[in-house]
This record gives structure tokens, sequence and C-alpha cells, in this order.
């Protein structure tokens, strides 16, 4: 089947009705938590009274002194679980994790991801490009976040809304490429943009009450961000906490009509 007759396909298959969303269940998620932007979302989400339970991902043998005083503060209604987005038996245990949950997460954010680790760095031309650095880049900022969505689709009632929000970045948009340079995280968050697109189509069927985005968080004062901080324009480098409260407010204005959608922090859609 040609991609045109694929596309007319779909698009004359009849889109379940919307139905009316259950109660919300006060349990949120957040993939990529002991650090960063993922530790600002946990923080600030404990804070909401609405928040009845916070499941947080961490990889396993990450330094988690930061949520450790989290957890022993809020014991049960803040749940740590292992999860490493670029292995099949940790997405496999995590799947089968989320199945126990009773009534489904109302909110998950995916704000796990790489830009640089051990011997890997943003490349500044292509010579620079490395073929088992690019397919580590891929494997946690591209599929991790589609095989996450993926565990958590079957714990999900098609008569609930919910959001699945994956932190992409603007570098992500081959519009917005003037530049060049940076080729394995650029391109990875372009297929997590695509990966993200195509699964809000499938979802709209599936799930019609589901909002599944990416959103680009702005350029925030992380480890990730830090070695390249000097180009920052004043004023547009923000605190974990600042982004945070922005993602939630993203989050908090989205609706089904904009699932399959790349949005920047301030609410505005950004072109692929």
């Amino acid at each position: 089947m040609t991609e045109r007759n694929a596309v007319y396909t779909l698009a004359r298959a009849k889109v379940p009705a919307r139905l009316p969303p259950t109660d919300s269940n006060g349990v949120r998620m957040v993939i990529g938590a002991n650090r960063g932007i993922g530790l600002a979302l946990v923080r600030a989400q404990l804070r909401s009274q609405g928040v009845r339970q916070l499941i947080a991902t961490y990889r396993p043998g990450a330094d988690l002194r930061a949520l450790a005083p989290l957890s022993q503060h809020h014991g049960s209604r803040l749940d740590l679980v292992p999860l490493d987005v670029a292995d099949d038996g940790s997405i496999a245990r995590f799947s089968r994790y989320l199945l126990r949950q009773k009534g489904g997460i109302d909110v998950t954010i995916h704000a796990a991801g790489i830009l640089h680790e051990d011997g890997i760095e943003p490349e500044k031309s292509f010579a620079d490009c490395n073929a088992a650095n690019l397919k580590r880049l891929f494997a946690v900022n591209s599929v991790g976040p589609l095989m996450a969505a993926g565990a958590l689709l079957p714990a999900q009632s098609r008569k609930r809304r919910f959001t699945f929000v994956a932190l992409s970045a603007m570098v992500g948009s081959i519009s917005d490429n003037r530049l060049g340079g940076w080729y394995g995280y650029r391109a990875s968050k372009t297929a997590l943009n695509q990966f993200i697109k195509t699964l809000a189509n499938e979802c709209r069927f599936k799930y019609p009450n589901a909002s599944i985005v990416a959103v680009h968080p702005g350029t925030t004062d992380t480890e990730l961000s830090r070695p390249f901080q000097r180009s920052v324009k004043p004023g547009k480098l923000y605190s974990p906490d600042q982004t945070a409260s922005r993602i939630l407010k993203v989050i908090e204005d989205i609706d089904q009509d904009q699932s399959g959608q790349f949005i920047n922090w301030d609410g505005s859609r950004i072109p692929w």
C-alpha cells in the first residue's frame, strides 16, 4: 500500500466519537525524575493537592539523593520505579507494573533524554558523527519515549481522558534548523516528534480522549545544557522550577484537538 493510499484509508475510517471522560484518578507520572526538569516536575506536582499519587521513574544506578528526601516525606504518595527506557527487559517490567495500577494514569511526562554522556558530545560537523553514538541518542531520545508510551497505553481505558507529553527540543524542528551541527541530538528529537505525531494519529481511533504531544521546555539550567550555556542569550536560560511551572501550565491547557502537535513552553505551536 502506498503512503497516499494509507493516508486515504485512514482518513476515510470512522473516528470513534469522543466519550465523556471519567473522573480524574489523581495519578501522574514523570519518566526520568531524578534530576533536572524531571525532578522539578516531581516537586511541583507533589505540591498540588489534586495529585493523589506520583510515579517517578529513574534509570537504574542513578543518583537518588534528590529524590530520597521527597520519598521519605511523602511516603506512598511518591512511588519510585526503576526504568531504563533503552532496555527491553526494563520496559517489559515497567509495563507489568503499570498494569497493576488501578484507574490509569492521568498525566505522563517523559523527561528522560541525553545530549551528552560518556564519549558522546554534540557534533560540530559531519566529521564528528559516530554510528554508535548516533544509535545511543536515538535509543534514548526517540525509541525510548515511544516504548514508554507503548507500556503505558495497555494500562489506560479508552474511555478515560489522559495526557502523554514527551519533552522534545526546538532543534528537532527541521524548519528551524538554520545553523546545522548537533546531528545526533537534532535528528533524535526530530524522530521523536514523528513518533509522537504518528502515535497521536493512531490513538485518535483507539483512545479518542487522549492528548499526545511533544513539548519544547526552553533552555533550562540543568546538567544537560550546562556545558553549552555560553551561547544562550540573556534572559533565555530558565531555572528548572520555572520550566516545570510552564510545562504544567501547557499541560493544563491541552485538549484532544491539540493531540499530535509540537508545542512550545509558552503554548504556541512549533513547526515540524
